[in-house]
């Protein structure tokens, strides 16, 4: 059962470090939710649903600890920085997370410098191209962007 007092800390905490290094208050954020999976078939189902839900999917990796093969990826979302809005996100993937049989591993995202000139993301603003999703094939049905 996930704790999500625990989680709404912790988010807390991150979001009160980047403010307190200066990072943009106003920027929109790339955050990654990252999850693992021994068996890449699950992975792949929990990741389609949430594309559903309207998340953007990163590339799935094949990662050894201890001697154990996972696959792990990153859900992602371009949001402001606001506890609530993570808060929400994690109720929303968690439950599929823990029906499919993986693990969450937490959230992460990046420094945006106010000052920063340029869009680290290119020209476009857009973390992934349109191509991406090229390591699961799914169908764009119905989807609603975050």
């Amino acid at each position: 059962m996930t704790d999500f007092n625990a989680l709404r800390q912790e988010t807390d905490e991150i979001i009160q470090n980047l403010l307190d290094d200066g990072s943009d208050p106003d920027a929109l954020y790339i955050i990654e939710h990252h999850v693992a999976h021994h068996d890449f078939d699950k992975l792949e189902k929990l990741v389609v649903d949430a594309f559903k839900l309207g998340y953007e999917i990163s590339e799935a990796e094949e990662v050894e600890e201890d001697g154990k093969v996972f696959f792990v990826c990153d859900i992602v979302s371009e949001i402001h920085l606001n506890a609530d809005l993570i808060s929400a996100q994690q109720k929303e993937l968690l439950p599929l997370i823990e029906k499919n049989g993986g693990e969450y591993e937490g959230w992460g995202t990046y420094f945006e410098d106010p000052n920063g000139e340029e869009d680290e993301y290119g020209e476009d603003g857009e973390f992934f191209d349109e191509d991406t999703d090229e390591d699961f094939d799914f169908d764009e049905e119905t989807v609603t962007r975050h």
